[in-house]
């Protein structure tokens, strides 16, 4: 121990003549497989074989990174680079942390320790880093935080603690954090926050809680929080949240409670996130997406709903309430069938939509403005291609929308089983038939339509006498005045012309009507009618300019001749 003692001794001694030295020449020792860059300051130590802290480097050094190596301590040689402003020693084998080693390093603003074997750390840990904006301890053994732990570091911003062992969160462990902005306690064994744990994180606005055994948050977990604006949950095994789960959190914009095990969509806890932009709801327990489910959040632009096991449907109006959605991913849900005619209804703004990896066999053109999106992906569904995904089949043709074309491939029927879907010809689709049909059906409406107006007219008129009298004796008065009226303007308007009609006698002859002029006598030689008339002449000119009334009755068959 003594021997130890002494060689540090004479080390730190050899550093002090020669430091002055090299700062004058610029130049310093630079261990194999590290980069020194002694303009900038900065040495670079990278997946090298170093097991302890170098000594001989550049004093004046900003940026130390030594990664990927095998330090399994930080001994006394780090006091010899007090102008260190980041010191990285992530991904080596640290088991501990002398106290006060880093008195000496006043100027550090970061310190990497992630992914070590650190097991523990005491209230003296970082005794001397008054300006240590940024601390990353993730990935390491520390099984709890106590009392106190961070009053040496009071202008801490951003502190990491995920993927530890942590149990126990004590009630003032957070004590002196008043510019905190960024805490990470994701990945830990935290079951129950202490209520007034987050109270002196004032200005606190990213909060990652995700992937502990919380069950349920208590009533007032994050109170004090008026800064927040992310907060992650996910994976925490929550079971319901309440309208006081979120209290005070009105101001939060980014919310992930996905990987949890809520068995409805909790509308009314989140409701009062009115400021809401983005939520993660996936992974959950809940089969369907009801109608209004996401009411109040009138500010949600983003929103996600993948690998819900049990999720089957999505309601019609299902975001209704949320107008100002862009995005939309809802992806991995292996039972969701069907999406209900109206579930994307009342979205003026939306512009992505991710649909891939469900369980869809067809998407109706109605569902949404394909037209108006930038992005859609509906890959790894088992599409029916038939002629109701013609119009997809175009769209993906146009290229106007970001999409992968080659992944939307069909699964139905057998003989387009792998093909790619814009690839397909509409007669393959089965179109030119269905047109075919579309056009006998028309055909049958029309005749159907006016076969009901033919219908409508001959029940009208036989029923014309019973129509009138219905309308009244006023109607039939008014009618005959205006007929009298129209008589009399006539009259005026024409007053020398008289109107003669013909005399005809009628003669029965072989049970024929012979039509006789008074003038002219009438012979038996036949002559036909049509050499009479032209065939374009219609039977109703003839008999309306020889003054017959046989309206539109056929015209007999007479051989006549007029002398």
């Amino acid at each position: 121990m003594v021997s130890v003692k002494l060689s540090c001794c004479v080390v730190m001694l050899m550093v002090c003549v020669l430091a002055p030295s090299v700062r004058g020449a610029g130049a310093a020792y630079c261990p194999s497989r590290c980069v020194c860059d002694d303009v900038k300051l900065h040495v670079t130590c990278g997946e090298g074989e170093l097991d302890v802290l170098p000594i001989a480097l550049n004093p004046a050094i900003e940026r130390l990174v030594i990664k990927f190596n095998r330090i399994k301590a930080i001994d006394s040689s780090i006091q010899f680079y007090t102008d260190l402003t980041m010191l990285d020693l992530s991904y080596n084998h640290l088991l501990g942390i002398p106290k006060s080693i880093f008195r000496y390093q006043t100027r550090l603003l970061q310190l990497h320790l992630n992914n070590n074997k650190i097991s523990s750390i005491g209230n003296k840990t970082f005794a001397g880093l008054d300006e240590l904006r940024v601390l990353n301890l993730r990935g390491n053994f520390i099984e709890k935080v106590s009392e106190g732990l961070f009053r040496a570091v009071p202008k801490l911003e951003e502190l990491n603690l995920g993927e530890n062992q942590i149990a126990t969160l004590h009630p003032d462990a957070f004590e002196g954090l008043t510019h905190l902005r960024i805490l990470h306690l994701d990945d830990n064994a935290i079951n129950v926050i202490p209520t007034p744990s987050f109270r002196p994180l004032k200005l606190l606005a990213e909060l990652y809680l995700g992937l502990n055994t919380l069950n349920q948050l208590q009533v007032g977990s994050f109170e004090g929080l008026q800064h927040l604006r992310r907060l992650d949950v996910r994976g925490s095994m929550l079971v319901n949240l309440t309208i006081d789960t979120f209290r005070g959190l009105e101001n939060v914009r980014s919310l992930d409670i996905s990987d949890n095990h809520l068995l409805k969509v909790p509308t009314v806890a989140l409701s009062i996130l009115t400021r809401l932009e983005e939520l993660s709801i996936g992974q959950n327990d809940f089969d369907v997406v009801p109608e209004g489910a996401f009411f109040g959040l009138a500010n949600l632009r983003k929103l996600s709903i993948s690998g819900a096991l049990n999720l089957r449907r999505v309601q019609s109006g299902a975001f209704a309430s949320n107008t100002n959605l862009d995005t939309i991913v809802i992806s991995s849900n292996r039972l969701l069938v069907d999406l209900d005619e109206g579930a994307f209804a009342g979205l003026p703004h939306i512009e992505n939509v991710i649909l891939r990896d469900n369980a869809i066999r067809t998407f109706r053109e109605e569902l949404l403005p394909w037209k108006q999106l930038r992005n859609f992906d509906v890959s790894g569904n088992p599409l029916v291609c038939n002629c109701h995904l013609r119009w997809m089949k175009d769209l993906l043709r146009e290229k106007r929308i970001e999409t992968d074309q080659s992944q939307v491939i069909c699964q139905y029927p057998e003989r387009f089983a792998g093909e790619t879907l814009r690839e397909i010809s509409s007669e393959l689709l089965g179109c030119h038939q269905r047109q075919s049909k579309e056009r006998a059906v028309v055909g049958v409406v029309l005749v159907a339509s006016a076969a009901s107006l033919t219908t409508f007219v001959l029940v009208a008129y036989r029923l014309r006498h019973r129509l009138v009298d219905a309308l009244g004796p006023n109607w039939h008065n008014k009618r005959n005045s205006l007929k009298e009226e129209k008589d009399l303007e006539f009259g005026k308007a024409f007053p020398e012309i008289e109107y003669h009609q013909p005399n005809f006698n009628i003669y029965t002859c072989n049970h024929q009507q012979l039509y006789h002029h008074p003038n002219h006598h009438i012979y038996e030689m036949p002559i036909p009618v049509s050499d009479l008339f032209p065939p374009e002449v219609s039977v109703q000119f003839v008999t309306e300019n020889l003054g017959i009334g046989l309206g539109t009755s056929p015209l007999p068959a007479y051989n006549m001749v007029w002398i």
